[in-house]
């Protein structure tokens, strides 16, 4: 028998990728050059140099068996070795080749973690705007998502509500810095107050809650920010990273997890990831890519370009009339909808073919994304059509 719930996620694809194919059928039919697609989180800028170069070199010097075969089913212990060495050296981790677990990607790091510290009847705190995922990936865990309503002053956590979401039933929480679709950034200062809340949590209901940071963006941030490396200030941390988006490689699917060395029944903790990765299907990581990360350890794909779209995009919409917080990082940018259905007012942007995603999936009704990591030339030309656009609400 056809699971239903399964068929239910097949037969409805999330309101990003439904615009996306959307703009996939206006280029077919008026032209690429004419259609304004800011759905996708799909990177613009190419990868490093460094990496189609050490692609070729293990390419051509490597045995193509040993390459392309089987990893250990953690992963690479050299290339764990080699990323643990790196946190050690940049955020002062103290991590290990047995705290680090490859995946393919981070929507697989995210699966596991929860698959691993999240079960039946549980609860996973999740703070809104979020990546509509979360609701699938905790769900298929077998326990439910509590969402925290956003704090829309700045995006980051809304603590008065935390305080009432937090029960005997929470298993975990996700925090997502920078933030998609926000470009928020946790601040060190809030970091600190949510992980008091997390130990007097703990302690209260006699049992561990973990603290899921979701980082496929950390590197992407301007203006001088940085962004606090949370297994430093809270012990029960798993940190789900990606690749896709420093390196530019979404489609090649590699990230990890990390299991703070500091976590309390730290070993379990690390088989319980390991086990839902074999549970999920996820055991070993692309080797080819695994392979490749050595090489390429802190080196990122353009970031200024992000930049330069953040501030084209942020200064012109701010001055057509739009309601809107200047992002830190990641390459996204969430705008006020200047009618409270942002639905409506997403289809409306698609007169000028604008293609924005509704904030309602983020769990944050009334809002929109707009995914700046496209070309520069495209923001240009755009920057008529949200003219046009604001003319039509009243606002320019």
């Amino acid at each position: 028998m056809i699971v239903k719930k399964m068929q239910a996620l097949g037969e409805k694809r999330s309101v990003i990728r439904e615009i996306f194919e959307y703009g996939n059928a206006r280029r077919a039919a008026i032209g690429a050059e004419n259609v304004f697609d800011f759905s996708l989180g799909n990177p613009s800028v190419p990868a490093p140099d460094a990496v189609n170069e050490e692609l070729i070199r293990l390419l051509s010097a490597t045995d193509s068996v040993a390459l392309h075969g089987y990893t250990s089913a953690p992963g690479d212990a050299g290339v764990r070795r080699a990323i643990a060495d790196y946190l050690n050296k940049t955020y002062g981790v103290g991590a290990s080749v047995g705290d680090l677990y490859m995946t393919v990607g981070a929507a697989a790091s995210l699966s596991a973690c929860l698959s691993a510290v999240a079960g039946e009847g549980e609860e996973v705190i999740a703070f809104a705007p979020f990546f509509p995922e979360y609701r699938v990936f905790t769900e298929q865990a077998g326990a439910s998502l509590c969402v925290v309503p956003a704090d829309e002053e700045n995006f980051e956590i809304n603590f008065d509500a935390l305080a009432d979401a937090l029960s005997a039933r929470t298993a975990a929480v996700i925090i997502n810095s920078p933030n998609n679709p926000s470009g928020a950034v946790i601040s060190e200062a809030s970091l600190i107050r949510l992980a008091d809340a997390l130990r007097a949590a703990e302690a209260k209901y006699g049992h561990v809650i973990y603290l899921i940071a979701d980082e496929p963006y950390r590197e992407l941030v301007y203006d001088g920010v940085t962004v606090p490396y949370a297994t430093r200030y809270y012990d029960d941390t798993l940190v789900c990273y990606s690749f896709s988006k420093s390196l530019s490689l979404p489609g090649e699917r590699i990230g990890y997890v990390l299991v703070s060395p500091t976590a309390k029944e730290h070993d379990a903790v690390y088989a319980a990831v390991c086990g839902a990765g074999r549970s999920l299907g996820y055991v070993c990581a692309p080797s080819l890519f695994q392979k490749l990360l050595p090489a390429c350890l802190g080196l990122t794909a353009d970031i200024d370009t992000y930049k330069t779209n953040r501030d084209l995009l942020y200064e012109g919409l701010s001055d057509y009339g739009f309601t809107l917080k200047k992002p830190e990082g990641a390459f996204y940018l969430f705008m006020k909808s200047p009618e409270p259905d942002a639905n409506a007012f997403c289809e409306r942007a698609k007169k000028y073919e604008l293609l924005l995603v509704p904030g309602d999936d983020f769990a944050c009704p009334g809002y929109v994304r707009i995914a700046y990591c496209v070309t520069t030339e495209q923001i240009r030309r755009s920057l008529p059509a949200f003219a046009a656009l604001a003319k039509e609400y009243g606002l320019h």
